[in-house]
């Protein structure tokens, strides 16, 4: 879901840097061929996670949520000279979409894809992060949050997606992912151990800086 009146998102798109051509044929695909393309991050939240990922140039990533590979290579846009982003998701049929994409990419050999349980993943990986996204299962993200933390450096960003889910959070709260996304954002908010900002790009977007351990 979306906040803005669609004249002003559209006026956003035109005056931000454009889509590649491989992130173009991802998004088309994936709308031509996904149950449910609204997942795909898009033009200008692929174009921020981009941005946000060159001011930090990180050399290690974590991606909680592959999905078909589009914030994957937005993110990677960014890393440094041999840093790698590290992108699990627990579908394989995402994972096999993803990975063809991933091989015509500038960034081939700086994607570490994994498929699987990332609850159980994130802490076999054996680096720390600079740079975190999650936007999967919303009823574990308060897990994933509490898992990448541990591994995340000093000063390092988490990003979580959905983080408005629709605009539900701000109603009476009834269903589990609701629920999950209302007691993350709680998490959030009352951690000390960050500095944080909920930005209302797209379906909301929870940024957070690691300011201690």
């Amino acid at each position: 879901m979306e906040f803005i009146p669609q004249k002003i998102s559209d006026y956003s798109n035109l005056f931000s840097e454009k889509e590649s051509d491989l992130l173009q044929k991802i998004s088309r695909e994936t709308h031509l061929k996904m149950i449910n393309p609204r997942m795909l991050s898009g033009h200008i939240q692929g174009r921020f996670l981009s941005m946000i990922s060159k001011m930090i140039k990180p050399m290690n990533i974590i991606e909680v949520g592959t999905f078909t590979g589009y914030s994957t290579l937005c993110l990677a846009e960014g890393l440094k000279k041999n840093g790698k982003i590290h992108t699990i998701d627990i579908n394989e049929e995402y994972a096999e979409f993803a990975k063809k994409y991933f091989i015509m990419s500038d960034y081939k050999k700086k994607i570490n894809q994994y498929v699987g349980d990332a609850t159980k993943i994130i802490p076999k990986i054996k680096y720390n992060f600079q740079l975190a996204f999650i936007d999967a299962d919303k009823t574990n993200y308060s897990k994933y949050y509490d898992l990448i933390f541990k591994k995340l450096d000093i000063n390092g960003y988490i990003i979580a997606d959905n983080v408005l889910w629709s605009g539900k959070v701000t109603e009476n709260r009834k269903d589990k992912e609701t629920n999950s996304i209302h007691n993350f954002n709680n998490i959030v908010m009352n951690d000390n151990r960050i500095e944080n900002i909920l930005l209302p790009i797209r379906d909301g977007l929870m940024i957070c800086r690691k300011i201690k351990n």
